[in-house]
């Protein structure tokens, strides 16, 4: 049985949009709502990662 649910969907606009390049860019509620960094160096990272160093920077 295939349960269609709402919240594991993503809505353009909201979640992500796309690139003049035509790549999808999740935003910042998206990473929110996904709970966890995936440390990729995200454009819209909430959670302060680094690519740089590889570091997550604590918010005071």
């Amino acid at each position: 049985m295939f349960e269609d649910k709402k919240e594991n969907k993503i809505i353009e606009g909201e979640d992500y949009y796309l690139s003049p390049e035509g790549y999808k860019v999740f935003t910042e509620k998206y990473h929110l709502k996904r709970g966890h960094c995936c440390r990729s160096g995200c454009r819209h990272c909430p959670y302060g990662f680094d690519k740089k160093t590889g570091s997550i920077k604590k918010n005071n």
